[in-house]
């Protein structure tokens, strides 16, 4: 699982999305919360998974700054789903730092004034699994 393309390969597995479906229209960037916050866009995040471009998004602030409200798979009119190309990303990276699941004792050290409480519950129910 090292290599670039079977990282991009784990990531459209992992999400169910195939991303060439994409027409590039910027609904999905549009239509998310979240937007103002993140380096990578939506509409773009989906690029970069074509690309095979795995490095920039595993850096990327976007991975952790996806609220996985799926507004944008709600607006994409290709069903391209984008939210769920970042949200398979975010847990292969955790899968490969051997990261432990997030407990509800981990919660309140998480906790910061600016941090969306959407993103915690999200968070709290993709990762203790």
């Amino acid at each position: 699982m090292n290599t670039v393309s079977s990282q991009a390969e784990k990531i459209k597995e992992i999400s169910g999305v195939n991303p060439l479906k994409c027409m590039k229209c910027g609904k999905c960037s549009a239509s998310c919360p979240a937007f103002d916050e993140m380096d990578i866009k939506p509409h773009q995040f989906v690029s970069y998974v074509q690309n095979e471009n795995i490095e920039a998004l595993v850096q990327s602030e976007s991975l952790w700054k996806c609220l996985s409200c799926f507004a944008c798979v709600e607006r994409c009119p290709r069903d391209v789903k984008p939210g769920k190309l970042i949200d398979a990303a975010r847990q292969l990276v955790v899968r490969q730092r051997g990261q432990n699941y997030l407990t509800a004792d981990e919660i309140p050290e998480l906790l910061d004034e600016e941090l969306p409480q959407q993103l915690l519950v999200s968070a709290f129910r993709r990762y203790r699994r």
